[in-house]
């Protein structure tokens, strides 16, 4: 099972830099206040009986506190047939619980993050709409029980999704091999709803087919393998591994490249990686267990 294509950075966060000074009210929030304190103690066993998924807020951001408001609608709805909550929803208030920002490296509000058996998943930042976040939600507590934990909702009757103009002209460009013509379309999509999520992993879709369609793969990992050093090659050895379904692989290729490069061979590798990354599901092991290891390559 996958989640919805709901990479990060798919829609406009703000940068917490940019906000001005933190609100003097108290604003009123939906599930549990995480702190310092009860994060290792209460939040994080949590996950194993329970999905639970953080907001990640400012009182600052209005965006952020639209997304509270979805958010605690949804939890309150989503409620076991013993009457329990299906999931946790928890809220990190990042100006007063500023440790707690840090350790999860937050730069800008609102992200939210899914926390299954103590792993953390990034489910999205900025506010989508109440459609993709039900699905999301959906998901992820569908997932989580998969894996044993907690028990997945109720299926409710699908609710369709207008596809957009764009969309369908890009799928019929597709159908004819028109590459060209369908990166295009993703590209006048994304001009017309930055950071559109579907129009993000289409495009990204799109242009990994452009890079590999011409490739030979036995050929590529042959010069990669002769060649560890040569970034050009590197890189069209992970597009064929992520093409042949070998993320780990991928990762690690290019998580290696990042450790040993400087310069603008580094940020091509990094960037390359993180495009690698907007096409994997976001809930994958091996995606997890890479996105920590280019933090740790990094910092």
């Amino acid at each position: 099972m996958s989640l919805p294509p709901l990479p990060k950075n798919f829609g406009s966060a703000i940068d917490l830099s940019s906000l001005g000074k933190p609100a003097a009210e108290t604003i009123a929030t939906p599930g549990l206040p995480v702190t310092q304190a009860n994060l290792v103690a209460e939040v994080l066993p949590a996950s194993n009986q329970k999905v639970v998924i953080l907001i990640c807020w400012s009182p600052r951001s209005t965006q952020a506190i639209s997304l509270l408001e979805v958010m605690g609608k949804y939890q309150e709805a989503d409620v076991l047939e013993n009457g329990e909550p299906a999931w946790i929803l928890g809220t990190v208030n990042v100006d007063s619980e500023v440790q707690v920002a840090q350790a999860l490296q937050i730069q800008s509000v609102p992200i939210a993050i899914a926390i299954i058996q103590e792993q953390m998943v990034p489910l999205f930042e900025a506010v989508p709409t109440p459609e993709q976040i039900r699905l999301v939600i959906d998901k992820v507590v569908a997932l989580a029980a998969e894996r044993g934990v907690g028990q997945a909702l109720a299926k409710s009757e699908a609710v369709e999704t207008p596809m957009e103009p764009e969309e369908i002209a890009a799928m019929e460009a597709l159908e004819r091999s028109d590459l060209v013509e369908a990166k295009a379309q993703y590209e006048k999509w994304l001009a017309r709803k930055p950071g559109d999520s579907l129009a993000k992993l289409g495009l990204a879709q799109t242009e990994l087919i452009i890079r590999v369609k011409d490739l030979d793969p036995n050929e590529v990992m042959t010069l990669a393998g002769a060649n560890p050093n040569e970034i050009s090659i590197q890189l069209k050895a992970a597009d064929v591994e992520i093409a042949s379904g070998l993320n780990k692989e991928a990762f690690a290729r290019l998580i290696s490249l990042v450790k040993t490069s400087d310069g603008d061979d580094k940020k091509r590798a990094r960037e390359h990686l993180l495009e690698l990354f907007s096409l994997v599901d976001p809930a994958d092991p091996d995606l997890i267990a890479a996105r920590k290891e280019l933090a740790s390559a990094l910092y």
